[in-house]
């Protein structure tokens, strides 16, 4: 009796195999098997939220989640955001608005932002303070990482209704 399971996960709209022991962490297969680093980990208690990734469209705490429980899912990692090189829209508001210092947990936070804006794309100020309150960081006391959310929330919302009445 084998104690690894043969695995396939939908990560970043590719399949990948992967041979794992039931108790391996998605953070680790996603890090280790499939060399996708830009998944940080942080405290491993899923509670910093260096380790976020999108599960279904939802934001996961990637420590938190066997790689097993992953396998029908769709798996979205911060690899996922840029396009042929370039910064996604979120990418590039974090980098205007200053909301990264260290760059330890501004991979969790996208992750954390994207899924949120996928629910709430119209959401103001205080919602987006609230929904970032479940990650961590250390050096920018979050003002910076709330304006780049609603600078982004506020661009997507105008290119929707610009879209719509085109």
């Amino acid at each position: 009796m084998s104690d690894r399971h043969l695995i396939v996960l939908n990560v970043n709209g590719e399949a990948h195999e992967a041979l794992v022991e039931p108790r391996k962490t998605l953070l680790d297969v996603l890090r280790h098997d499939l060399g996708l680093t830009g998944t940080h980990v942080g405290c491993e208690h899923g509670v910093c939220g260096a380790c976020t990734v999108l599960v279904d469209e939802e934001p996961v705490r990637a420590c938190l989640m066997f790689a097993v429980q992953a396998e029908s899912a769709e798996v979205r990692t911060v690899e996922s955001l840029g396009q042929d090189g370039e910064l996604s829209d979120l990418q590039r508001s974090f980098s205007e608005h200053h909301g990264l210092q260290c760059g330890f947990c501004t991979p969790g936070f996208l992750m954390l932002a994207e899924g949120f804006l996928a629910q709430r794309p119209d959401a103001g100020r205080e919602e987006i303070r609230e929904a970032v309150s479940a990650n961590l960081c250390r050096c920018t006391g979050y003002q910076t990482i709330v304006d780049a959310i609603e600078a982004t929330a506020t661009r997507r919302c105008h290119a929707a209704k610009k879209e719509a009445t085109a």
